[in-house]
């Protein structure tokens, strides 16, 4: 069997993260959507609301299972069992970082491999930080994030 791992903060859950998560559910037997605990972020959706949102969002893939880590992500992805960790990248500049994590992640643990899994077109340019800040100054978010999210960034910013 084979396990990926496909972490983050998903402070919200966008269609560009929908996007990923869609294509490496048909790539591995199971994937697990990690959400990275962050002491010294400071989230507009708490842990809870941010798993209740994922797992709501993905319960349509049986083999998708929900879960929250802190400190190392191949600690985790170790005690998991996992062989693989996705990582979505959107532009040249994801690609320098995140090819260092996967480099030291590599370091840490050769066994695991990183998949980096290019965002689609549509979603390029978007991200969480981005969807936040639109909506905060009064813009529409309509198909940039699941409908859910929509409605909760609208409940948050009143």
């Amino acid at each position: 069997m084979h396990r990926a791992i496909y972490p983050g903060s998903f402070d919200p859950l966008t269609n560009g993260h929908l996007d990923v998560i869609e294509r490496a559910h048909k790539m591995f037997d199971e994937l697990i959507i990690a959400v990275l605990v962050n002491i010294d972020k400071n989230p507009l959706f708490d842990l809870k609301e941010r798993l209740e949102i994922i797992r709501e969002v993905c319960s349509k893939w049986p083999r998708i299972h929900v879960d929250t880590f802190d400190g190392l992500l191949v600690h985790y992805a170790i005690n998991k069992q996992a062989d693989c960790i996705i990582r979505g990248i959107r532009a040249i500049s994801d690609y320098e970082y995140e090819l260092q994590m996967a480099l030291m992640n590599r370091k840490l643990a050769p066994q695991i491999e990183t998949v980096f899994l290019m965002a689609a077109e549509s979603y390029s340019y978007l991200s969480s930080r981005l969807v936040k800040e639109v909506c905060k100054l009064g813009g529409s978010v309509d198909g940039l994030v699941p409908e859910i999210v929509e409605q909760r960034l609208r409940e948050k910013m009143r």
